[in-house]
Order: C-alpha cells, then sequence, then structure tokens
C-alpha cells in the first residue's frame, strides 16, 4: 500500500494536519479512538466514507512517523 493513496496533507485542508484523502477526518482523530478501544466495525460505521484500507493507512502513517523519530529519554 502506498500511504500517500490514502493519506493527504494539504495546508488548505485541517490546517495541513494529515487526512484521509478526499475526507476531512484527520488521521490523529483515527488513532485516537483506535487507542481508545474503538472497533474497526465502529470507526467505520462512524466514518460510512471510510475503507479498511484508510485505517491500514493510518496505522502505517504513525508508524512510518515514528520509525523516523528519534526519542530521548528523559530521566529525572
Amino acid at each position: 500500500m502506498i500511504l500517500m493513496d490514502r493519506i493527504e496533507l494539504n495546508p488548505r485542508v485541517c490546517n495541513g494536519k494529515p487526512v484521509i484523502k478526499g475526507t476531512r477526518v484527520p488521521v490523529s482523530v483515527i488513532l485516537e479512538q483506535i487507542a481508545e478501544g474503538e472497533s474497526w466495525d465502529i470507526l467505520l460505521a462512524g466514518y460510512p466514507e471510510l475503507k479498511k484500507e484508510d485505517i491500514q493507512a493510518t496505522l502505517l502513517y504513525a508508524k512510518a512517523f515514528i520509525d523516523h523519530t528519534e526519542v530521548i529519554a528523559a530521566y529525572v
């Protein structure tokens, strides 16, 4: 899957936040709902414009973002 076929970064859409292409559904909203335990079926029912591949692309986008981020441990 090519992520940019499903994820869009456009400064004129949602202030440039990544969204599902062709929608105004931010990637962050999908990730938040998954983190809260929402099932894919419920997500798809709540956002009928989404497809299963959009949720997969969201997770892969988050993984790619994390893979290219350096995490520095803070010790207190």
